[in-house]
């Protein structure tokens, strides 16, 4: 199993907007989350905007891989762009990177 933590940047003056998109998050998005092997998945935002994803799955690349295929993954990265700072043209899911673990207490 991998655990992988990320970071992504929101504009800081569409934070508020971010949480409450977030609050009701599209049923079908859940659930191709779930089949594509996201587990455990969180977002922290901090007020400035420094969002913290963290998920755990047996592929990352291969998780990220099944979503990329579902139509409903096109739909919300589409809706979710214009939230980020420093995409570089990429959507959101194709943005992150993973943060290299140091430490784990299991």
């Amino acid at each position: 199993m991998q655990r992988v933590c990320f970071l992504l940047k929101v504009r800081s003056d569409m934070v508020a907007e971010y949480r409450e998109r977030h609050k009701d998050v599209w049923a079908d998005m859940l659930g191709a989350l779930s089949r594509a092997g996201w587990r455990n998945y969180s977002l922290f935002l901090r007020e400035d905007g420094l969002l913290v994803g963290y998920l755990e799955t047996d592929d990352f690349e291969a998780a990220r891989a099944a979503m990329d295929a579902t139509e409903v993954n096109t739909r919300w990265q589409a809706e979710m762009a214009g939230f980020f700072e420093a995409l570089d043209g990429q959507a959101p899911d194709a943005a992150m990177r993973p943060l290299t673990e140091v430490f784990h207490l299991a």
